[in-house]
């Protein structure tokens, strides 16, 4: 099975399209193969696997892991519909507070990779959702932070405009408090 690479307009954040076989039985799909995915600079040792189910207007992130535990995320909604962003969070990057999204679905069985120095959110728009991550990292949430969904100057095209939050993502930061004390800087 191929699987097809596509830049966003953040370097080393992509989208990746699987070939995948569907019959009347159900269907099959390689969803990782390290050597090819390690040519194409995703990398090739993950340890942790998350699952994450939500309702619809559950809306969560932007989530990161900081320089002392950075977290590379490779993301697919196994079940249901979600819109998935990526933002350029490394201080002195010519893309930074930049974001890419894209839709990943049980349908097109997308892939989104989501490298370390980079925050991580997403909705659900499916009556539930369920999206499963291979992370190059531990959770840790002594490292994590957050910044805040709809802050102005990251201007996300969100297809929700009053999502469910938790409460961590309610009192997340700007991004002018990120600028702050960043997590992240380019090189």
């Amino acid at each position: 099975m191929e699987s097809r690479i596509i830049e966003t307009n953040l370097p080393g954040v992509v989208i990746i399209e699987t070939d995948f076989f569907r019959d009347e039985r159900g269907l099959f799909i390689e969803s990782y193969h390290r050597e090819r995915f390690a040519a194409h600079g995703i990398p090739a040792e993950f340890v942790q696997d998350n699952h994450s189910r939500s309702a619809q207007g559950v809306l969560r992130g932007l989530h990161y892991q900081d320089d002392r535990q950075p977290q590379g995320k490779l993301l697919r909604c196994i079940r249901g519909v979600v819109w998935d962003v990526a933002v350029d969070i490394r201080l002195g990057s010519p893309t930074f507070g930049q974001w890419a999204g894209v839709e990943l679905s049980e349908d097109n069985m997308r892939q989104f990779w989501v490298p370390e120095g980079f925050a991580h959110g997403f909705t659900a728009l499916s009556a539930s959702a369920d999206l499963f991550y291979k992370c190059t990292s531990y959770y840790n949430p002594a490292v994590e932070g957050a910044i805040a969904w709809n802050d102005p100057d990251l201007a996300i095209a969100w297809p929700v405009t009053n999502p469910t939050l938790s409460g961590r993502d309610q009192q997340a930061m700007s991004l002018a408090e990120y600028r702050a004390d960043p997590a992240f800087r380019y090189p």
